[in-house]
């Protein structure tokens, strides 16, 4: 086993994952990052291997598919023979819609890719964070604390994650793995688009930032993750952190 550590960001190629991913090499970890497009995936190594010494291990996988999930951590095991931190970000939704407009593949699509797809990598990693006495750091989101409008799907399974997060703390703090949760807001270009469709939408979700602005993928929500990873961190588990322009920390 490498004595360098491993950290897994799933959709670590772009928008926060990316900025996360960042966050990690700068504290030269070696990085496996997870998404759906392979293009997207290599121009992240290229631009993380050519910048920091770290080895990134790129892998398509879909998080709501299990075996997807079971290839990715193998392949983490035998390229690396270790895996420290866990960052689960990955999460597709039809953010906008009303309630009453979900279909029912609407609203599984933000299971399937957010709720299952945390629990699926927590689940295949947990045997290795076992050896490492690793981290687990989830992304929830203040979709599901403040009950955003239009976004009905994408926090039922936030909050889901969020009630995951707390049984896997209370179950594997005998483990030494402790287990915290994210809600960040992050301007990406996802959020930039959803801004000029859902304009009404964004703007309700703005004026509830204390400080009305976006945190940053790298500086603000990638340097809490490794915080929450560190050995500085080990005290705490089974918390919500909001990272949301005047953050609190909530139970």
């Amino acid at each position: 086993m490498s004595d360098k550590k491993v950290a897994l960001i799933t959709g670590g190629g772009k928008g926060i994952g990316f900025g996360v991913s960042t966050a990690f090499a700068k504290e030269g970890y070696n990085l496996v990052i997870t998404g759906r497009t392979q293009s997207t995936l290599e121009k992240a190594k290229k631009e993380l291997e050519d910048e920091y010494d770290v080895e990134v291990l790129p892998i398509v996988a879909d998080g709501s598919i299990e075996s997807d999930v079971k290839n990715a951590i193998e392949k983490t095991i035998d390229k690396f023979g270790r895996l420290d931190a866990l960052i689960n970000n990955a999460q597709a939704s039809k953010s906008g819609l009303k309630l009453e407009e979900h279909s029912t593949e609407d609203f599984k699509l933000a299971i399937d890719t957010g709720l299952y797809g945390t629990f699926y990598f927590m689940r295949e990693a947990f045997p290795y964070l076992k050896e490492t006495e690793g981290s687990i750091v989830n992304f929830a989101s203040g979709a599901g604390l403040n009950g955003n409008a239009g976004q009905a799907s994408y926090a039922a399974s936030k909050e889901g994650i969020r009630g995951l997060s707390r049984v896997a703390a209370n179950e594997w703090g005998e483990h030494n793995i402790n287990v915290n949760v994210v809600c960040p807001l992050v301007m990406t270009p996802q959020l930039e688009q959803w801004k000029k469709d859902y304009p009404e939408a964004y703007e309700q979700n703005i004026q509830k930032i204390p400080m009305k602005r976006f945190g940053d993928a790298e500086k603000d929500i990638g340097r809490v993750c490794v915080f929450l990873t560190s050995d500085d961190a080990r005290y705490m588990s089974g918390e919500t952190i909001a990272l949301q322009g005047g953050g609190a920390l909530r139970p």
